[in-house]
């Protein structure tokens, strides 16, 4: 077997999942990622049909379980917190949620044994010749690789590096969504709670950890805005300043997001490309197939591409070109599909909720969780 010393740039969801199964195919994964360590806070993520079962050979499915949001159903309040609808569960909850950093600290720590990770690190050039890849860091000296793998998320910089600039990719939706931690100041019982403001914005809060804590996910209309990804202050600034003045429950929440320290703030926004690789050089997750949070297919993606990816390299044994192309050729329908679902939720959610009736039977006949659009080989 050849081509066995990879480069993962990114320690979310899909770089340590592909780490995992590299490791068990007979390679050697190293992950460098640009924070000091994973990544607190962020979103809930679901997992339906065959994101379940690859969570199930890697032989976490129980322990993800445990983790489990357990969300029952989220009611919708006008901005003077009366009751509008109800929101079952079944229509937009996967069949496991989780909140996203404990997904990443199940995935760390079942790798971080048998991978290095390279942290507070990150890639600044890549030069590619016949035999591998020159690979440049921030901090260190250059090390060569047989292979690169960019799971380093919509803004990815290994993309950047091999593709070109960002705006060739990213197709904004027209919307922002922030997420913070809260308290779990409503006495939310396993449930969530929105609330449309006008204007093209929202708010969501739902209860997390076993309803000790919560989450505060706003939404709001705005083309592409420009301000530092970098400075939590700015965004800061920017989300009192879209939400000052309004309704509901929007004064505590901004009290909340003023003391923060894990905002996560990002467009929603898909990145679409022609082809995901490039010589040596392949993306994975959201760097070549982001569909949006709005999509609820995103981590599902990141651990079946995970899966695909490492499983197809095996297969190839060093024919990277073959691997690269057929773990592609399985995984497009299922994106585009997921992509085309989010933007149909884009158009929606700003929108008045329809009646209780339409919720009630779109909770008697949920849809599938992943019809057709994906097989799982047995590598």
């Amino acid at each position: 077997m050849t081509n066995t010393n990879i480069l993962i740039s990114g320690a979310g969801v899909a770089g340590p999942a592909l780490a995992y199964w590299l490791r068990r195919h007979g390679y050697t994964p190293t992950v460098v990622e640009r924070a000091a360590a994973p990544r607190p806070g962020g979103y809930a993520v679901d997992f339906r049909g065959a994101a379940l079962t690859v969570l199930e050979r890697m032989g976490i499915l129980d322990e993800v379980r445990k983790y489990s949001t357990t969300i029952r159903d989220s009611e919708v309040v006008d901005s003077d917190g009366r009751h509008v609808v109800t929101m079952p569960a079944a229509i937009f909850a996967g069949e496991l949620e989780v909140l996203k950093s404990d997904l990443t600290d199940i995935l760390y720590a079942l790798t971080k044994d048998e991978t290095e990770y390279l942290f507070d690190n990150s890639i600044t050039a890549l030069d590619e010749d016949a035999d591998g890849v020159l690979v440049h860091f921030e901090r260190g000296e250059p090390r060569r690789f047989d292979l690169v793998v960019g799971a380093d998320g919509m803004y990815s910089k290994v993309r950047a590096l091999a593709f070109g600039d960002h705006a060739d990719y990213i197709h904004h939706l027209g919307v922002y969504n922030a997420i913070f931690a809260t308290d779990n100041f409503l006495n939310l019982d396993y449930e969530g709670r929105a609330c449309q403001l006008g204007g093209g914005r929202s708010a969501n809060v739902f209860s997390a950890r076993d309803n000790t804590e919560a989450r505060a996910a706003l939404y709001f209309a705005a083309e592409l805005l420009d301000y530092d990804r970098r400075d939590l202050d700015a965004q800061k600034r920017l989300l009192a300043e879209r939400f000052a003045g309004d309704g509901w429950e929007m004064p505590r929440l901004l009290e909340y997001l003023a003391a923060s320290s894990d905002l996560y703030l990002t467009p929603v926004s898909q990145v679409r490309m022609d082809t995901w690789s490039k010589g040596r050089i392949v993306l994975l997750g959201d760097a070549c197939a982001c569909a949006s949070p709005l999509s609820g297919r995103g981590t599902s993606q990141a651990l079946i591409g995970a899966y695909l990816l490492a499983g197809e390299l095996a297969t190839a044994a060093g024919d990277y070109a073959a691997a690269f192309a057929s773990y592609e050729n399985q995984l497009r329908d299922y994106v585009k599909t997921n992509q085309a679902g989010a933007e149909e939720v884009v158009g929606m959610m700003f929108a008045e909720p329809p009646p209780q009736e339409v919720f009630d039977a779109m909770a008697a006949n949920p849809p599938e969780a992943d019809p057709e659009l994906v097989t799982l080989k047995d590598y």
